[in-house]
């Protein structure tokens, strides 16, 4: 691991988003509940908060951290969810990695719940798009 040890705490906040392409069908069936695994979204708002808790037990090398806050907002649309994890910490180190943990663990559960009505969704576009603090500073995904 890198030693981190010697870097000022300061607050960090992270933001990622990504999203799973879906027929419309299932995405109407996510909206009405009617899938047979239950309420999708918020199953998958609930993974996407564990996970980002439990990046350091699935990444190698990634620090384990006092997370202070994890907001997982998930929005349906026409043949789509959107995704998006924000997380934030007082540390010597980022959050960016528990912000794609979460984005990616959501998707997944996002696609456990629905397989059974559409086995051909995708996850994609996952990508960090804000981070601030730190010695590195802010970075602003351009739109």
């Amino acid at each position: 691991m890198v030693n981190v040890g010697g870097k000022d705490i300061t607050s960090r906040r992270a933001v990622a988003r990504c999203n799973v392409q879906m027929s419309p069908a299932t995405s109407a069936a996510i909206t009405s509940a009617s899938l047979p695994k239950g309420d999708v979204i918020a199953t998958a708002r609930i993974a996407g908060i564990q996970a980002a808790k439990k990046t350091s037990d699935l990444i190698p090398l990634c620090h384990p951290l006092m997370l202070s806050a994890v907001t997982v907002n998930i929005s349906v649309g026409e043949g789509v969810v959107a995704i998006e994890a924000i997380v934030e910490t007082t540390g010597q180190t980022g959050v960016e990695m528990e912000a794609l943990t979460a984005c990616s663990v959501a998707a997944l559960t996002i696609y456990d719940m629905c397989k059974s009505a559409d086995k051909s969704m995708v996850i994609g576009e996952l990508a960090l798009w804000e981070k601030s603090g730190g010695r590195s500073g802010s970075f602003q995904r351009p739109e």
